[in-house]
């Protein structure tokens, strides 16, 4: 006995407001129902004994520990700037605002 019948199909299509042909029909009935079958033989392999996990390979991550190292002085940031105004980049103005 099939998982899924023509009808169901055709109320999901109807759902889905898909137009399905009758070929159609009889073609998504078919595939559906090798899913269907596939996946209850999926879930009836015994699981009672592994752990659930969401990877099976041990994955930890990998970082460097911070290391607080000085910056650059104001000085130093802005010595390669076209322009300097109040210790900080001079950009021109854009579309047209105010200062």
């Amino acid at each position: 006995m099939p998982a899924i019948s023509r009808d169901e199909v055709a109320h999901l299509a109807r759902l889905s407001r898909l137009a399905l042909t009758d070929a159609e029909l009889d073609e998504f009935a078919g595939q559906l129902d090798s899913i269907l079958s596939h996946v209850k033989v999926v879930t009836e392999v015994a699981t009672g004994d592994v752990t659930p996990m969401a990877n099976p390979n041990a994955v930890t991550n990998v970082t460097r520990p911070d290391v607080v190292v000085p910056g650059l002085t104001p000085e130093q940031a802005l010595s390669g700037a076209p322009a300097v105004e109040q210790d900080r980049f001079a950009v021109p103005q854009i579309l047209g605002e105010a200062e």
